[in-house]
């Protein structure tokens, strides 16, 4: 029986991505396009990784060079800017995911664990209506290995009546590494691995 869901962001609840694809794109826009191009590849495999770990991907991997942790700092901000004026607004929200959220809230233990900022993310949940909806809403400097980690400790979960429902392969191997199911949503590229949630009713576990 599953009493605990733990949810990704972005992809999920909110069709965030083209909106994060432009912000990469405008933090290193005084850069080659190729090299450009690359990360934001690199970015729509990796979903659930963090800013941080993407900007330096820019740096060591496509660049490589070597970035200062303050450099890093620099360009995320830049990026949260970016995605605090846009993503407030309420049409990037997934209806049925947030349907389901807003009807089943009392029945299960919600939490957030995004790759996304924490405190953007808990900005963007408050002006979008839907902090209220989670026990606790998570993210980035902090890998969603370690969030979920820390959230079945803290609250003594049952790994087997949790599960957790995201976009990305990076979603997968957090909820692999903490032994909970995972359920894969709006990727194609996810229907092999557990379960795959087609649409709303499949929210229904």
């Amino acid at each position: 029986m599953i009493k605990t869901i733990f949810w990704d962001f972005d992809g999920v609840i909110l069709d965030s991505m083209p909106i994060r694809d432009y912000g990469f794109a405008k933090i290193f826009e005084e850069f080659d396009k190729n090299l450009v191009d690359k990360l934001l590849e690199y970015h729509t495999l990796n979903g659930g990784l963090s800013r941080y770990v993407k900007i330096r991907y820019f740096y060591n991997i496509l660049l490589k060079e070597d970035v200062s942790d303050e450099k890093v700092q620099e360009l995320a901000d830049k990026f949260s800017i970016i995605m605090k004026a846009e993503l407030i607004n309420k049409k990037y929200l997934i209806k049925e995911t947030v349907e389901f959220i807003k009807e089943n809230y009392k029945k299960y233990n919600f939490h957030i664990v995004s790759g996304s900022d924490e405190k953007e993310l808990n900005y963007l949940c408050k002006e979008l209506g839907l902090i209220q909806y989670f026990k606790t809403i998570e993210g980035s400097p902090t890998c969603k290995n370690d969030l979920v980690k820390k959230i079945l400790e803290k609250y003594k979960y049952d790994p087997k009546e949790c599960i957790l429902i995201g976009d990305s392969i990076n979603d997968y191997e957090a909820a692999n590494i903490n032994g909970i199911k995972f359920y894969g949503y709006n990727n194609e590229e996810l229907r092999s691995l557990d379960e795959y949630i087609e649409d709303s009713k499949d929210f229904l576990i």
